[in-house]
């Protein structure tokens, strides 16, 4: 099963953090917060990923296309043609598309561009945000998913109260989906996604297609999206001060979401 990563965004409030780097590759602990995101779903045996750009999509292709040199061990002969890698790191087996999905398209619009990537066999696929760090385990989501056979999971979650809030039933039905809401209290979205092929019905062709909005509101009220309920660690790097805590819990060694380091 592929994930597909939205990353096309500005990241705008990281403003200072990052410089003019596109928020999923500011760093954290001296490498990209989609790295983490990523290793965090190669732990669970998710390997297969599909990056959507838009703002300094070089920036990602630059990083990823090097990615062996930058963390294997190379030896460099600039009279026999190139680098040699000795040892490749375990990211050696990640399968990374890089696709160009607009400087301005919006999220369900890069949701939309990153199926025509997907597999026939593939019935069903995660999407995640560049931003978001969890020690969640992505298999349960995904069995979550099959087991009730609607068209999308979301990852329910117990943050601070400024993401997308969730009304959810006692059946785990998602009755109400609101982007952002003022004041919150209870589950918001962690952003951590299942699909069937079948939301392709609820994404139109538009560049300016909202996820948030929209699709999700529509699912919800149509009762197609449920919520896998995550009591664990989650934690959005949406401001320099939440770019601060994520470096400061890393170099403490205190990091919940490094589900795959031996630290």
């Amino acid at each position: 099963m592929k994930v597909v990563i939205l990353c096309g965004g500005y990241g705008t409030r990281l403003a200072g953090a990052g410089g003019d780097l596109p928020k999923p590759m500011v760093p954290v602990g001296g490498r990209p917060i989609v790295w983490h995101i990523m290793s965090g779903f190669a732990r669970g045996g998710f390997k297969e990923f599909i990056l959507a750009l838009g703002y300094r999509s070089d920036v990602f292709k630059q990083y990823f296309l090097n990615l062996a040199t930058m963390l294997g061990d190379v030896t460099v002969d600039l009279s026999n043609g190139g680098p040699h890698v000795h040892r490749y790191p375990a990211e050696k087996d990640w399968k990374i598309t890089l696709a160009e999905t607009g400087i301005d398209d919006m999220t369900g619009s890069r949701v939309r561009q990153a199926i025509q990537f997907l597999p026939d066999g593939d019935d069903i696929f995660g999407v995640t945000y560049g931003d978001g760090v969890t020690d969640l385990d992505f298999n349960r989501v995904v069995e979550f998913h099959r087991a009730h056979g609607k068209i999308a999971t979301v990852t329910a979650v117990h943050p601070p109260a400024r993401f997308g809030e969730l009304a959810i039933g006692g059946d785990c039905r998602v009755s109400e989906f609101n982007e952002k809401p003022q004041a919150s209290g209870g589950w918001i979205s962690g952003g951590f996604f299942v699909f069937s092929k079948r939301v392709l019905d609820y994404l139109p062709d538009d560049p300016k297609l909202v996820l948030e909005r929209d699709p999700l509101q529509r699912l919800a009220a149509d009762g197609e999206l449920m919520a896998y309920q995550h009591q664990g660690f989650w934690y959005c790097m949406d401001t320099p001060r939440d770019h601060q805590q994520l470096e400061e819990l890393w170099h403490s060694r205190r990091a919940p979401w490094a589900t795959w380091a031996q630290r």
